[in-house]
């Protein structure tokens, strides 16, 4: 079975490396560079996996994050923030909304693939 991972993140040299390296351990990749977009592409692609960046044009990841917890569709959907508000407080932010794991850019290249691979099996008890 082909688990699906989206990538909700503006910055094109992080979309290239994360969906090589994710194509590469065996996911099916989709990216979108905006968090108004986000919202209506989940509609239409349920992701095993989200991958989302805080800092976006349009509407943010916090505010993304919200909606979608708030709403029973996408209220298991795991999400791993990806971000580089790096600070405590955007942690704690982060993992208040729902996020399943919190991790600051840079990352490194391992530790994110093997993030993704624990949420789509539903190992969260040791994540980040």
């Amino acid at each position: 079975m082909t688990r699906r991972v989206l990538i909700v993140e503006d910055e094109p040299d992080i979309v290239e490396s994360l969906t090589f390296l994710l194509t590469r351990a065996g996911f099916v990749v989709k990216s979108i560079a905006d968090g108004n977009t986000a919202l209506t592409e989940l509609t239409a692609w349920l992701p095993e996996v989200l991958i989302l960046d805080a800092m976006l044009p349009g509407t943010n990841g916090f505010d993304i994050l919200r909606t979608l917890r708030s709403d029973a569709r996408y209220a298991t959907v795991p999400i791993l923030m990806l971000t580089a508000k790096g600070q405590r407080r955007d942690r704690d932010i982060a993992l208040s909304l729902g996020a399943d794991c919190f991790m600051t850019k840079p990352f490194a290249n391992a530790e994110v693939i093997q993030a993704v691979k624990d949420l789509a099996n539903g190992d969260v008890d040791h994540l980040p």
